[in-house]
């Protein structure tokens, strides 16, 4: 009953871990920007794409503080104190694919 109950424990707390950013699916945003001029969507791509290096860099600490905080006290304690960034992840990554589309309607520029 005891390990039952402390694997049930281990299960929840791991899954309540920040994942890594890898393993975050995109938001699908579909031709959120295909009203957008072409020099725009490209320099907004650009800049979104450094706004996802940081938030994965961000979300890498959040999942490594994660999994020790979880070793060390069983508590995901980047998950709760705000360092997850999971779902601005996913919308970032969203973004990206919508812009892409974008440029490449434009004709790649």
């Amino acid at each position: 009953m005891k390990l039952a109950l402390t694997a049930a424990v281990a299960a929840l707390a791991l899954s309540a871990c920040a994942p890594r950013p890898d393993a975050i699916q995109p938001v699908s945003l579909g031709n959120a920007y295909a009203s957008h001029d072409c020099r725009a969507a490209v320099s907004e791509l650009n800049a979104e794409r450094q706004s996802l290096v940081a938030l994965s860099q961000a979300q890498s600490n959040a999942a490594t503080g994660d999994a020790i905080g979880v070793f060390l006290i069983g508590v995901p304690t980047s998950s709760l104190t705000g360092g997850n960034k999971a779902g601005d992840i996913a919308a970032s990554k969203g973004k990206i694919l919508a812009l892409e589309a974008r440029v490449a309607a434009c004709g790649g520029r």
